[in-house]
């Protein structure tokens, strides 16, 4: 069986930004011209991650058809929650057997700006990569503490000064925690951040996400002026 190294997650329904929602699921909206889920996998192909699991659930069908017909410089595997979501935690538990033992989880709404592979030095099972966010692009929900470990907690119920960057790199053990097949990813990392089992990797650079109006406009002005000169 072949092992992947990295999950995208993009079974949600994108109810916040419903606007561009009614028709396709939120990884397909449009940025100048391409699918948000295109820049992604360009982002993943140039810092070589070449096996991907797509995460399906809400209208995940638009998913397939778009990387069947559009998608040929990866390898790429369908992965749907099926008749009911399984949220995203449930959806990485269903395709733990598809993972390497050490593998990336992505958020399906956001756009990396780093080195994949500076997360995988940090040689911990379990680490995220955060963002001295100081509320300024969301409410923050991380607390970083010594020697890189960090407190996460997705209700942001604190005085936190870091964001989730939108990445993490973990050991598929960490999944054992949860003997539930339909739970929220966030519930598992806060456990394993209250037992010590979570470090944070800094990132300098801001985030780009596509789970806000706001958030679509900010991006489409990044695409515009990176990838469109």
């Amino acid at each position: 069986m072949k092992k992947y190294d990295a999950i995208i997650l993009s079974g949600g329904k994108g109810t916040r930004v419903s606007k561009y929602t009614k028709k396709k699921p939120k990884c397909l909206i449009d940025i100048n011209g391409k699918p948000f889920l295109y820049y992604q996998l360009k982002y993943l192909q140039k810092n070589s991650i070449k096996n991907i699991i797509l995460s399906t659930g809400f209208k995940g069908n638009f998913i397939k058809n778009y990387v069947k017909k559009n998608i040929d410089f990866l390898n790429i595997k369908i992965v749907s929650d099926g008749k009911k979501l399984l949220g995203t935690g449930g959806a990485i538990k269903k395709s733990l057997k598809f993972l390497k033992d050490n593998f990336f989880i992505i958020y399906g709404d956001s756009y990396l700006n780093f080195k994949l592979k500076d997360l995988k030095k940090k040689n911990y099972h379990s680490v995220m990569a955060i963002y001295k966010n100081k509320n300024k692009y969301d409410i923050s929900n991380v607390q970083k503490k010594k020697l890189d470990f960090i407190v996460y907690n997705k209700e942001k119920k604190g005085n936190f000064a870091y964001i989730d960057y939108g990445v993490s790199y973990v050991n598929k053990k960490i999944f054992k925690q949860i003997r539930k097949t339909k739970f929220d990813l966030s519930i598992l990392l806060e456990k394993v951040s209250k037992n010590n089992q979570l470090k944070g990797h800094v990132i300098k650079k801001r985030f780009y996400e596509i789970g806000s109006y706001n958030g679509i406009k900010q991006f489409k002005r990044f695409t515009k002026n990176a990838f469109h000169k």
